[in-house]
């Protein structure tokens, strides 16, 4: 299976070497569930994509799979709800897993690799409308966010969302029992730090309170196009 993630993603053009000359990063949402049989062949392609530099890729595992008999030991009400919020936005009353969502608004429900390299590759052509940085003063970090997007602006929310880099499970009931499932970016916390109208400069400081990996996706309002993001290395 990694020698076929890794030929597809090669030719989709995200080689090391096509990594290195990208400045904007694609965000790509993986909503999963440890109770969801046809789900780690998505788990095993999100650990592809989140050795890449030009992608942050996540993690979410939904709880709706936990009532036959495995509660996901990740799972949240919150992520089942950004997934149902994702639906709402695109039209649909009807959530899957597995399902990436990538940008914020390109849907790839199942596991396709070829789909999911295709969208990444169209996003990668594109600039981003908003660019963030983040510097380091001490033990904080000093996010930035600025766009030269003409008026009317979309209405913007600036998140902060933790994630575990890696993690395994040995799944005991359910559709999985008896498979020891790797996971990887398995997000621990999604926070809206402010809403923005892309005026000015967007500022705000972040002081973090473990060693959990943080990023800050730029978003517009009603769970719409990411619009930009950047690592807190």
């Amino acid at each position: 299976m990694r020698l076929i993630l890794s030929f597809v993603l090669a030719c989709a053009g995200l080689t090391p070497a096509a990594m290195a000359q990208a400045d904007d990063l694609v965000v790509v949402e993986l909503f999963t569930s440890q109770g969801c049989s046809s789900c780690p062949p998505a788990d095993a392609l999100l650990g592809e994509l989140a050795q890449r530099e030009d992608i942050i890729a996540l993690s979410l595992h939904v709880d709706y799979w936990d009532y036959i008999g495995w509660a996901d030991t990740f799972a949240t009400p919150e992520y089942t709800a950004r997934q149902h919020a994702y639906g709402r936005a695109a039209g649909s009353t009807v959530v899957y897993t597995p399902q990436m969502v990538i940008g914020g608004v390109d849907h790839v429900v199942g596991y396709r690799p070829m789909d999911v390299a295709d969208l990444i590759m169209a996003h990668r052509a594109q600039t981003d409308p908003v660019s963030v940085s983040v510097t380091r003063q001490d033990d904080v970090y000093v996010i930035r966010a600025e766009t030269d997007m003409a008026p009317p602006r979309p209405e913007m929310v600036v998140q902060l969302v933790g994630y575990s880099p890696y993690e395994e499970v040995d799944i005991r009931r359910g559709e999985n029992a008896g498979r020891v499932v790797s996971y990887h970016n398995v997000v621990t916390s999604w926070q809206v730090m402010d809403e923005w109208d892309g005026a000015g400069t967007f500022q705000s400081r972040v002081r973090p309170q473990s060693e959990t990996p943080l990023v800050v996706i730029v978003q517009s309002a009603g769970h719409g196009a990411i619009l930009g993001a950047a690592r807190l290395n």
